[in-house]
């Protein structure tokens, strides 16, 4: 009796054991089965074209959704575009050329500098992610050029000769006479490439001269950057150099900052022109080296908003700064910068910052801060945020 008693015991603690191992290995997941859990929030948003997804506020528990004119409606497109990229899963293929779809009607919108942020993030993202060497006669292909050249030529309209710049906004019209703002720097990349496409070279020398002129006056002698330089229109010269997102005028935007080097590297790439590699360079080791740029990575919205070490982070400038490193590695082999990109990919896959797979929204991130001076989109999932963390994880693979 004793030994069926003891043979029971020794049964039900194996079984107990491998009951346990089940259920560590249920809620035990890897990095990439917990971003494919996050990947599949995006593939279920119903397709709308009134309703891009750009934000959440978990406050009111409501997604804020824009028209395809709002800039940051090529996002959503441009990041199925590269889930499909680091998947292979045609349903995220599929899903994408909907939503870019929906974006094509601003190809002519002359009324924003923002066509690279919503035409070549969606169509450029189409046209690299593709698997072209199946898909060499697609008509959607030379359709998505067309596009991005029709983008190109109406950005081009924006542009004034004389300031050697391409207008960003046109709002505040009592305050600036041509502001121009460092995120424009992020628009030439269309340009770039309409004239790749096209092999007309106006569009080239149109965004030259803007990273040219943007060179001159939009840096600060320690390297950081200005968010808004507004333009006098007769003299042709900077009149102010000011915020619209940062803390104050002579604050460093975390995200501005994200932008210049972006944007440099970028311009480095096509151009090969090293002021531009210099100046990329120069304003990373700014960022990089920040007193206030915390331990993880993840920078604050503002490097000087004097809550820190209580101020909101912003994931987004994180990922932008993140994936522009990697390129810029590319150019450099600075180590630093790729140590840089991997520590903050590997930070954002943490449950710090990686939403919770049971959140049923189409977003992958928290923490991002969108206008802080508005009070608008704070510490919350955006858009961006996601973008570039997902080019971020191409360019590290493809390393």
């Amino acid at each position: 009796m004793k030994k069926q008693i003891l043979f029971i015991a020794i049964i039900a603690t194996i079984l107990s054991c491998k009951n346990k191992e089940k259920n560590i290995t249920k809620i035990t997941k890897t990095p990439t089965e917990q971003l494919n859990a996050r990947y599949e929030k995006l593939l279920a948003y119903p397709a709308d074209s009134m309703a891009f997804p750009r934000s959440i506020n978990f406050k009111t528990n409501t997604i804020k959704k824009v028209k395809s004119k709002d800039w940051c409606s090529g996002f959503f497109p441009g990041n199925l575009w590269q889930i499909y990229a680091l998947t292979g899963n045609e349903a995220y293929m599929h899903k994408a050329e909907s939503w870019t779809d929906f974006v094509e009607k601003e190809k002519h919108n002359n009324r924003t500098h923002d066509m690279g942020f919503k035409i070549f993030c969606s169509f450029g993202n189409g046209l690299k992610h593709e698997d072209n060497e199946d898909n060499e006669d697609n008509e959607d292909n030379e359709d998505y050029k067309q596009i991005i050249i029709e983008s190109a030529k109406t950005l081009s309209t924006r542009f004034n000769e004389n300031i050697g710049s391409i207008r960003s906004w046109d709002f505040n019209a009592d305050e600036w006479q041509f502001p121009v703002i460092i995120d424009n720097m992020m628009n030439l990349e269309l340009l770039f490439e309409a004239t790749k496409i096209s092999t007309d070279s106006s569009y080239y020398k149109l965004a030259v001269k803007h990273a040219n002129t943007t060179l001159k006056n939009h840096f600060r002698p320690n390297n950081s950057c200005y968010h808004v330089v507004d333009y006098d229109t007769t003299s042709n010269q900077p009149r102010m150099k000011v915020t619209h997102q940062g803390f104050n005028d002579g604050s460093s935007w975390a995200r501005g900052q994200g932008w210049a080097i972006y944007g440099y590297t970028m311009a480095y790439r096509y151009t090969k022109d090293k002021r531009y590699l210099d100046r990329a360079e120069a304003t990373a080791n700014f960022f990089l080296n920040h007193k206030n740029l915390p331990e993880d990575g993840i920078p604050y919205w503002d490097f000087n908003d004097p809550a820190i070490p209580n101020a909101p982070r912003d994931v987004s400038a994180g990922t932008v700064v993140a994936s522009a490193l990697v390129e810029l590695f590319s150019f450099t082999k600075n180590e630093t910068y790729l140590n840089y990109s991997k520590k903050v990919i590997r930070n954002l896959q943490s449950k710090d910052y990686l939403l919770d797979e049971n959140i049923a929204a189409p977003f992958i991130l928290n923490h991002s801060t969108g206008n802080w001076p508005k009070k608008d989109e704070i510490d919350e999932p955006i858009v961006y945020g996601d973008y570039y963390f997902l080019e971020t994880l191409i360019r590290l693979k493809s390393l």
